[in-house]
């Protein structure tokens, strides 16, 4: 790990730091914004830039060329991010929001800053995954994990976008334009340490599905890679490929529905009768998959002989 990405390593590593600072301030801190403590929304973006930038300097490891062009994207979202995170500690430390603030001209110059570092973060995203999936890390299951997860967790980023758009009746000259909630006010009732609307649609909730596909769809494919030693039909990378395929395009149904509830206004621990069909049309699916996989891989021989190939 020591030879991972330095600069993802060293801000994966100040994150951890700041996670810990800002739990024990949210303890200690009984002030509120919105409704949540000051501290919660510092303490959520620590820890998952934790993961974020851990697992990509871990991806960038896989690189066997070591690009140029790929280590400075990897600088950029070490910096980006780094940058989000000291402006969301300054402004929760002066009680005021970090998102969609105009109220003053410091409020103003904060929120354009962090717009910058998002946008420079997203497209830092882009071509380190470029870099990742020219190369063709691991295996097929590794490789097509890779691919979903990165795409998805891009649209996840993405998704960020829909949060700055002006919301019905907002005016510029009250200080606030954009929110996370869809139908109700921001700082209403929501889940407890997330924050997450329990009364309305909520574009937090598919921005962190979204992102975190690229932790989630690597760690399928690499405990079905574990497990392919006690259990046969694992052992056939087409199989483990295939499971890993079905994983992400589970993953990515369920980011799509998100997006699609919190747009409607729909509180994700409220779903309505249709939310609920199209969840089970997606597990159907997935299952149905699974269990023709699993049919196909019964009559695979008990070895991969393209892998023996390789081992030999």
């Amino acid at each position: 790990m020591l030879r991972w990405h330095r600069p993802l390593m060293l801000f994966a590593g100040t994150m951890a730091v700041l996670a810990v600072a800002t739990t024990a301030a949210w303890i200690v801190d009984d002030r509120t914004l919105d409704g949540m403590p000051i501290w919660a929304k510092p303490t959520k973006f620590a820890i998952s830039f934790v993961l974020y930038s851990f697992t990509w300097a871990w991806l960038l490891s896989l690189s066997p060329r070591g690009r140029r062009w790929s280590g400075w994207a990897g600088t950029v979202l070490a910096v980006a991010g780094l940058t989000e995170v000291v402006l969301i500690v300054f402004q929760a430390a002066r009680v005021e929001r970090s998102h969609f603030n105009f109220a003053t001209p410091l409020d103003t110059t904060i929120y354009m800053i962090m717009a910058s570092t998002i946008t420079a973060l997203m497209v830092a995203n882009i071509v380190a995954a470029v870099a990742v999936l020219i190369d063709r890390p691991g295996d097929r299951p590794l490789a097509w994990s890779l691919w979903s997860g990165l795409i998805i967790s891009t649209l996840g980023l993405a998704s960020g976008i829909l949060m700055t758009m002006p919301t019905a009746g907002q005016d510029p000259a009250f200080g606030i334009v954009g929110a996370h909630t869809v139908g109700v006010p921001d700082g209403g009732p929501g889940l407890p340490a997330l924050g997450w609307s329990t009364v309305g649609g909520d574009l937090r909730v598919p921005h962190f599905v979204g992102m975190h596909a690229l932790q989630l769809l690597p760690l399928l494919a690499l405990a079905l890679t574990a497990l392919a030693g006690r259990v046969p039909a694992l052992r056939h990378e087409v199989v483990r490929a295939r499971l890993v395929a079905i994983g992400g395009g589970l993953y990515g149904g369920v980011f799509a529905l998100t997006v699609w509830q919190a747009l409607r206004g729909q509180s994700v621990v409220k779903p309505d009768g249709l939310t609920l069909a199209v969840l089970a049309a997606l597990l159907v699916a997935a299952l149905t998959a699974v269990l023709a996989t699993a049919l196909a891989a019964a009559r695979l021989p008990r070895t991969d002989p393209a892998e023996e190939r390789s081992a030999s």
